[in-house]
């Protein structure tokens, strides 16, 4: 059988295993041996066809066996240390799992939305009272949805403080210490290449590194392009030093209505998405959580399905942030039981099957 890890070359060359204390087998090599790598080339031959079964695509994340997960579990509200009897919404959790950024309208703030942060010593201790990030990143001006990198280095929100393109634009912060939650720098503007004057929401980045690209996912709304009212859109751009592109219609994502909040896995081929219900089959309450999967990083979205009962309710619940590991959801939620209008909430899932995802480089 062929392993797991073979890549289909052009080229084939066998090598001859060496064995300690015996002669080289390139010398003493048997008509048997022979006659054994004569019909393993022939097999692998066939293998590489294109239409063979066997045949591998160009080069993309993929994963030997794909995860399977849990149900997610029964939300749970993050409670009065975290949440207020203001809006608490739009979360993004640090890839330690050690820092919770939202925003808030909360009391103490410097305008309409602030973002803030709530910090915790490890994964099993509750999280602290929260903390505005200060007047280098917020504004008298509503400023929202911020998306942390797995790198810690940057985080990418968006504002409708006086910019360069629209009512909302997209901007990107970055800091040098990727553990100090207070040393972000000043805001910069992504530019009118992907803002536009019909606003840009909800920014979520993802280093497509099989496609050697970088990848930002965001919302628009009512753009000519545009299938109703919000809808997700991607742009890419080959390393930090390019400028980001138009931003394209992610079609086989958006429904009639509102699609917005979008949260991807570190692997790329999981999607969760904050949607209108209308149109959707499936749907529970007004907005709802659903996921979207693919089978690589090249391939487009599947028609998202909905979270189910368990985790969406017949209220709102959106803005999913998924934890690097995959096993931890973060969401907002208008259902009864909170502490204010839009409080912040978690559910959980535990990995069944499948190794991680790796990166291998096909020819």
């Amino acid at each position: 059988m062929l392993a797991p890890e073979f890549v289909c070359v052009r080229r084939l060359k066998v090598a001859a295993p060496t064995y300690a204390g015996k002669p080289s087998p390139e010398a003493l090599m048997s008509f048997e041996r022979k006659t054994i790598i004569t019909v393993v080339i022939a097999a692998l031959a066939v293998a590489c066809e294109p239409t063979h079964p066997f045949a591998t695509p160009t080069a993309d994340v993929v994963s030997d066996a794909q995860p399977e997960w849990s149900a997610w579990t029964t939300p749970v509200n993050l409670g009065p240390v975290v949440n207020s009897t203001s809006n608490d919404q739009h979360p993004s959790i640090s890839k330690d799992g050690l820092s919770l950024y939202f925003i808030s309208n909360r009391p103490g703030g410097y305008g309409g939305n602030d973002i803030w942060v709530t910090q915790r010593a490890s994964v099993d201790d509750p999280w602290g009272t929260p903390q505005n990030l200060g007047p280098a990143v917020n504004t008298a001006f509503n400023d929202f949805a911020p998306n942390l990198t797995i790198d810690g280095h940057h985080m990418y929100i968006n504002s409708d403080r006086p910019g360069e393109c629209g009512g909302s634009d997209l901007y990107v912060v970055r800091r040098q210490d990727k553990r100090d939650d207070f040393s972000w720098g000043e805001p910069e503007n992504l530019g009118c290449g992907v803002n536009t004057a019909y606003g840009e929401f909800g920014p979520t980045f993802f280093d497509d590194e099989a496609n050697h690209r970088q990848v930002l996912y965001f919302t628009s709304q009512n753009r000519p392009d545009g299938l109703g009212d919000f809808d997700v859109y991607v742009s890419t751009r080959s390393s930090d030093e390019d400028a980001w592109g138009p931003g394209s219609n992610v079609t086989e994502l958006n429904g009639c209505c509102r699609d917005t909040r979008t949260a991807i896995s570190r692997d790329g081929l999981e999607l969760f998405l904050s949607s209108d219900v209308t149109g959707r089959p499936g749907g529970i309450g007004g907005q709802d959580l659903w996921v979207s999967t693919r089978a690589t990083t090249s391939d487009p979205w599947s028609t998202p399905a909905n979270l189910g009962p368990t985790v969406n309710t017949t209220f709102f619940d959106g803005a999913p942030a998924l934890s690097f590991d995959g096993t931890t959801l973060y969401f907002f939620s208008t259902r009864p039981g909170g502490f204010g209008l839009n409080d912040l909430y978690v559910t959980t899932r535990s990995r069944l099957r499948g190794p991680q995802a790796t990166l291998h480089a096909h020819r």
